[in-house]
């Protein structure tokens, strides 16, 4: 059921097929917002999204999908920069045809559908962007080298472009989540040795003791895109269980 926050309000989400994405688009929509999700694999969205397949690291093909999600909307107001893929390792870890991929899909990528999506954001009276970034980009994080390199320059982009659009009436903001509960996450575990070890691991070093759900993650994108965020602009909303500030005492 709408609430009608986002009535008469068109969103377009990448990565929108599964995990945070998926989380963001079903509340977008549940919300009022007529939702397009851009993805590699489109198979299983739901039908009333507009679904539109492309791979953020094909130029041509972001262009394409952007333009048929906007047609099909009938315009754009938000742009929900979502699609990336993880890495795991020291600098040591991956070679430098890896540290191109990862970089293209998750730097180059957010830049691509954004560079697709601006002109039909100019004409927008309720403009906004939110890029998913993470932790990774504020805090040291072992063994994550090449991803956090990555989401330290969408933290970085993030401001450079609400300085650069926010004259044309675009807000541009970001959401740094920590250790979440989806399923680039899920498939880590179970390639760990002991997946019960590890998934202990990842909930102990996050203060509230758990992970978090994409569907909390969703919440603050929906927020930061929302007309009641309408005078924030240039901010990173951490949802990560305090553990970029909190610095706890041990217990007992």
């Amino acid at each position: 059921m709408s609430d009608g926050a986002f009535a008469g309000l068109r969103a377009l989400v990448t990565g929108g097929a599964s995990g945070i994405g998926e989380a963001t688009a079903t509340l977008l929509a549940e919300r009022g917002a007529r939702v397009a999700v851009l993805d590699r694999d489109i198979d299983g969205v739901p039908d009333r999204h507009v679904a539109v397949r492309a791979d953020v690291s094909d130029d041509a093909a972001v262009r394409a999908a952007v333009a048929e999600a906007v047609d099909r909307l009938g315009g754009l107001d938000i742009l929900v920069n979502n699609a990336g893929i993880g890495a795991q390792g020291t600098i040591e870890a991956n070679d430098d045809d890896e540290w191109h991929r990862v970089f293209d899909v998750n730097v180059l990528g957010l830049v691509r559908v954004a560079r697709a999506s601006l002109p039909h954001l100019r004409e927008s009276s309720h403009a906004a962007i939110v890029n998913s970034c993470s932790i990774a980009a504020t805090a040291g994080l072992p063994n994550r080298a090449l991803y956090s390199a990555t989401k330290g320059a969408v933290l970085s982009l993030t401001l450079a472009m609400a300085a650069d659009h926010i004259r044309e009436g675009v807000r541009v903001n970001c959401v740094n989540p920590g250790t979440a509960d989806t399923p680039w996450v899920a498939r880590l575990l179970d390639a760990a040795e002991d997946p019960a070890a590890e998934r202990a691991a990842l909930e102990a070093r996050q203060p509230l003791g758990r992970l978090v759900g994409a569907e909390e993650v969703a919440e603050a994108i929906v927020y930061l895109a929302s007309p009641a965020a309408a005078s924030t602009t240039g901010t990173a909303l951490a949802v990560d269980g305090g553990m970029q500030g909190l610095r706890l005492r041990p217990a007992g």
